[in-house]
């Protein structure tokens, strides 16, 4: 049977129009992998993110998977792209389309009234958390990212990752961040938060003032969150503390999977700085945990430049995205129909090219962390618990490298070659 005319299951929805009416419809596929459940860009402020993310949502969609669009920021430009009006609810823009606006202080609303009924069940705060007022409350930083989270994992079910029964109400989401920085954050979330984790239960196992407050405090932020769906009722504090750690082990290898986040670079490749800032943001990307999936060129007049500059990222994938004018809308038949193959398989991930964040050499006893991006000046090299782990810091992100038992030992040397750091251990 000819690929062109295989229909996947999961390319059969039903479709409900702005008017309340349902349809089923089946859209036709090529029958090729399926794109990542998370999709998101990379690059400098710009480069061209928010058309990227727009481009990749109104493919998914045509390919008959059901996408949502999430956006983080006032700008306009989504909006104007997309054809229609962005709220902070899901609204239908297109067939298999939805669009979302991320608006932080409506977002704070839901969490505090979840720990509001719980509170009024356990009496923690003796009436205090009662007396808030959701709505006078503004904005601080850092919440911007927590709330995210939590409207990704809406949309995705990331905790449950694993378990069978709970599906996603998308195929796949595009997230067009307010900033780089905050991805790599993300992205590095989990695994950081397992460390913190294991400070915040000894102090809550192994001091007065812990053994004292912790069991209620800990049982009233669970049972407000709730994240599989279960409550503290009849359990002890220790298997909490266990299941939290389990459930962040679990979404940090969700999120290390490049078939479930795929992180995208963008750049004008007729600008060397934009140039500069996708390299780092490639090696920033793996000190985080996360993978690269490919780099897409997004300029006006492309030439022949980009050849030259794609040997810069080899050994991904590059390839060109169309221009899009912001200042009327969008012939989406008509940019669609103007990618490339290479592009689309881009966007699929079939054409991933996953290169191997670090190495282990036993018979040379080295180990080899890939660091795109960077200068040998920029990277720091540490050994904090003995013999059993390397601690790398560079672009402002820390990461731990476990070594194998075989290979456990002091470091020897290190030398930096061909964005390779290259340590021998002895």
């Amino acid at each position: 049977m000819s690929p062109s005319l295989v229909v996947s299951a999961r390319h059969t929805h039903a479709v409900t129009h702005r008017r309340g009416r349902r349809r089923r419809m089946v859209v036709a596929s090529s029958g090729g992998a399926p794109p990542p459940k998370l999709a998101t860009f990379l690059g400098k402020g710009g480069s061209g993110k928010t058309t990227a993310a727009a481009v990749a949502a109104q493919y998914y969609a045509s390919e008959g998977f059901k996408t949502c669009l999430v956006t983080q920021s006032q700008d306009p430009t989504a909006e104007q792209l997309m054809g229609c009006k962005i709220g902070n609810s899901l609204t239908e823009c297109a067939t298999n389309l939805s669009t979302i606006k991320l608006e932080t202080s409506k977002m704070l609303l839901e969490p505090l009234d979840r720990l509001k009924k719980v509170d009024a069940q356990v009496n923690f705060t003796q009436g205090i958390l009662e007396g808030i007022v959701g709505e006078e409350l503004g904005v601080l930083p850092g919440m911007d990212s927590i709330c995210s989270v939590l409207t990704l994992q809406k949309l995705l079910n990331f905790f449950s990752a694993g378990r069978s029964g709970s599906q996603p109400e998308f195929d796949v989401v595009v997230y067009d961040c307010n900033n780089t920085e905050e991805i790599l954050r993300l992205v590095g979330a989990t695994d950081r938060a397992r460390s913190y984790l294991r400070y915040v239960r000894d102090l809550a196992e192994k001091t007065d003032m812990g053994r004292l407050a912790s069991p209620s405090l800990l049982k009233l932020i669970y049972d407000a969150a709730r994240p599989n769906g279960k409550t503290s009722e009849g359990r002890l504090s220790t298997e909490i503390w266990n299941e939290i750690e389990q459930l962040l082990e679990r979404v940090s290898v969700w999120f290390a999977n490049p078939s479930n986040l795929a992180c995208f670079l963008v750049m004008d490749p007729r600008r060397s700085i934009a140039v500069s800032s996708a390299l780092r943001y490639w090696g920033c990307t793996t000190q985080a945990g996360g993978q690269i999936c490919g780099a897409f060129g997004y300029t006006e007049d492309p030439s022949e430049m980009h050849q030259e500059v794609a040997q810069n990222f080899m050994p991904l994938s590059f390839s060109l995205l169309p221009f899009l004018s912001n200042d009327s809308s969008v012939d989406w038949s008509r940019a669609l129909s103007l990618l490339s193959q290479n592009t689309k398989e881009q966007l699929r991930n079939t054409s991933t090219r996953v290169y191997p964040s670090v190495s282990f050499d036993s018979v040379q006893k080295s180990v080899t962390p890939f660091m795109p991006g960077f200068d040998k000046s920029e990277i720091k090299l540490y050994q904090y618990r003995g013999v059993s782990e390397l601690l790398i810091e560079a672009g402002d992100q820390r990461r731990v490298i476990k070594l194998p038992p075989a290979m456990q030992g002091k470091v020897g040397g290190a030398k930096f070659v061909d964005r390779n750091l290259i340590v021998s251990i002895r």
